[in-house]
């Protein structure tokens, strides 16, 4: 859904489920760090809101954007988490180098989804300018990392509803 719409921070807490029992990774591109730092801020703060504890998230970086693929996949595989949440931002420049890089992450992540039991979840911006990702990153439409705690909790729950 378009930010212009709806800021990334808000929600119904009355619908979000309790995530005490709940073990998450989240895997954080360094690059761009000043905006996926309080992405990930954002992610750590409303999964502890809801009750996860904080041993029970798992925190590592890799380097770039692209990278975040690999790096949620040795999580899921390595750490006995219910969910992994991808941070990272890509902003638009001169070169196609922006199109491969959304494109590689997003089906990669798509990938991971259909291939392991748990939910992967993509909290990667993808914008125009420096201006765009701050916005998303705390500004004037919230934090995707919020929105990304939000939709692990509520995708863990949804699949331990088929268990």
């Amino acid at each position: 859904m378009a930010t212009a719409y709806q800021n990334l921070s808000v929600y119904n807490a009355d619908l979000v489920p309790d995530a005490s029992a709940m073990r998450f990774g989240i895997v954080v591109a360094e690059w761009n760090a000043e905006i996926t730092e309080k992405l990930l801020e954002g992610a750590v703060n409303t999964l502890t809101k809801h009750g996860a504890k904080e041993e029970n998230i798992i925190v590592t970086r890799v380097p770039g954007t692209f990278e975040l693929t690999f790096g949620a996949r040795e999580v899921a595989e390595s750490c006995e988490v219910d969910a992994v949440i991808v941070l990272g931002c890509v902003v638009r420049g001169d070169t196609p180098h922006f199109d491969y890089v959304c494109q590689g992450v997003t089906i990669g992540i798509t990938k991971l989804n259909l291939l392991y039991g748990i939910p992967f979840i993509f909290g990667v911006l993808t914008t125009d300018n420096m201006q765009q990702s701050l916005d998303r990153a705390g500004g004037i439409h919230g934090n995707k990392g919020d929105e990304g705690a939000i939709t692990a909790i509520k995708m863990v729950n949804f699949s331990c509803s088929f268990k």
